[in-house]
């Protein structure tokens, strides 16, 4: 099956709005998974949409437009897929504004995910993205580093920031577990919607979470780890660049039962 549908304000998309767009570096989105025609997390989608658009624009479209925009590109679709929904602007990159910008959305909607089964390997690479807490596009380090990685036989990519710390993965946030408690990597990052779902749930289950540094050398057996994006709430790491680490299953098992916890949302 291969779904394609893309809507520019609430219809058909053509080539006359997508060819601005083609080639375009500046704008926002969020990535989530429809089940049912329902998703997860859809506060915290609309509150990133919301956030992003005031850091790039100066301001934003509200929840309810929002929320029309992604009904009306739902409406012929299956009821299982992947919704990407962007928010760009008029006059677009490399133009000056004047003061204002009229702001359109772009909802593409393709087939459901189908995330690896792992474990992954992870290579190791010093990066730090720009604006790391927005979901931005452009960034082609993401992809540049993914296909450094598969050249060095790792399946992805994890970064460490200027001081040694590991963030985040090329599209993926990351999770450790020491046996007793989620361990989220303290750095500038983009903090997911899927990692801010499971904090929230794991916080009402009394699951201990802490943030700190995790830096390389502290990494071994005594460490599970998961990557994390919309496609799944935890696939598990089998190593990080040589290091292998722990494959502690209830750890996997714990993320997944937590993320099911969250309620589906009507669109």
């Amino acid at each position: 099956m291969t779904i394609s549908i893309t809507q520019f304000n609430s219809r058909s998309a053509d080539a006359a709005d997508l060819a601005p767009l083609a080639f375009s570096g500046y704008a926002h989105f969020t990535a989530m998974q429809v089940r049912d025609g329902r998703v997860r997390g859809m506060d915290l989608h609309l509150a990133r949409l919301r956030d992003a658009s005031d850091e790039l624009f100066g301001w934003h479209l509200p929840d309810e437009m929002l929320l029309e925009r992604l009904h009306s590109a739902l409406a012929t679709a299956p009821s299982d897929v992947s919704m990407t929904c962007f928010v760009t602007s008029r006059p677009g990159e490399f133009a000056s504004t004047g003061g204002s910008v009229d702001l359109d959305v772009l909802v593409k909607i393709t087939d459901p995910a189908a995330p690896p089964t792992g474990p992954l390997s992870l290579d190791v690479v010093e990066h730090e993205r720009h604006l790391p807490h927005v979901k931005h596009v452009g960034e082609v380090s993401k992809t540049l580093l993914l296909r450094r990685a598969n050249e060095r036989g790792f399946d992805d990519a994890a970064f460490t920031d200027r001081s040694g710390r590991l963030s985040e993965a090329t599209i993926w946030n990351l999770a450790f577990w020491d046996g007793e408690s989620v361990i989220w990597p303290r750095a500038e990052i983009l903090a997911g919607v899927t990692m801010q779902i499971l904090d929230r749930r794991l916080r009402a289950l009394s699951i201990p979470q802490q943030t700190r540094d995790v830096p390389c050398d502290e990494l071994g057996g005594h460490f599970s780890a998961v990557v994390m994006n919309s496609w799944t709430p935890g696939i598990s790491i089998a190593r990080i660049g040589d290091t292998p680490l722990g494959q502690d299953a209830e750890f996997v098992r714990l993320l997944h039962s937590a993320h099911d916890d969250e309620p589906l949302e009507s669109v």
